[in-house]
């Protein structure tokens, strides 16, 4: 499976918060936060529900895995996607990064993606109620 992902019973904008600060508890910061609704709203006209992209990166391991496999930067930032349905169901997902492994044939990341997935998980254990 390549992403990870629960729904959660906060709201859309407390769950950007909640993500946000257990990220920052895992030491990931977020470089990116895109805002796919209203950028469909403003180049397409169309309305969509709450959904958002938020890139998170951690720069000390992805210093170590740009120091082992320097081309890795095309799998990075973490990205955490907080997403509303038509009910108004709010669901976080983030990319497994042990699904990606087949893509990389270095021995040194599988180390890091494992703990990186570690932290993840600890990010969603985190926003959970």
């Amino acid at each position: 499976m390549y992403g990870v992902s629960t729904k959660v019973s906060t709201g859309f904008d407390e769950t950007i918060e909640r993500v946000t600060a257990a990220l920052k508890t895992e030491g990931f910061g977020v470089l990116s936060d895109i805002d796919v609704a209203a950028t469909l709203k403003n180049k397409l006209g169309v309305d969509h529900r709450p959904y958002r992209i938020l890139g998170a990166c951690n720069p000390e391991f992805a210093h170590k895995a740009i120091i082992a496999e320097p081309d890795i930067g095309v799998l990075l930032p973490c990205n955490f996607v907080v997403r509303e349905d038509d009910d108004g169901a709010v669901h976080v997902l983030f990319m497994n990064p042990l699904s990606v492994l087949d893509l990389v044939e270095n021995p040194q990341v599988p180390g890091l993606a494992s703990f990186v997935r570690e932290k993840l998980d600890r990010v969603m254990e985190a926003i959970q109620d």
